[in-house]
């Protein structure tokens, strides 16, 4: 993220641990945000195609894409949950979960405040 980004409720998220400007009133705790997606196999074969000839799997990206923004709303709404108005700090986090490798998590965590 290159700055504070806001949601519709107002609540802004950014990966700084503090908002230029606007001063924490109240730390309000961990929030996160987690989505799991499987793989589909049809994807797969056409991603793994493009990685041998070395283009750009946009339909991981788009995914990826995806599943990052969800986390984020979920992260915001907990914070909005528990009175705040932005979290700071946001980590995203990704990995490969499943006995074959075949899901994927994406992980978003911060510090929920009252600015």
């Amino acid at each position: 993220m290159a700055g504070p980004w806001k949601d519709a409720r107002g609540i802004i998220v950014t990966t700084t641990p503090t908002i230029e400007g606007q001063p924490i009133q109240q730390y309000l705790g961990i929030v996160t945000g987690e989505v799991i997606v499987g793989a589909n196999i049809f994807r797969d074969l056409f991603a793994n195609i493009r990685d041998i000839v070395g283009g750009r799997s946009g339909s991981y990206e788009r995914i990826l894409a995806k599943a990052r923004e969800q986390a984020i709303q979920e992260l915001q709404a907990e914070c909005g949950a528990r009175g705040g108005n932005a979290v700071v700090g946001v980590d995203l986090d990704y990995e490969v979960i499943g006995d074959t490798g075949s899901m994927l998590m994406v992980s978003a965590s911060g510090t929920a405040v009252r600015i």
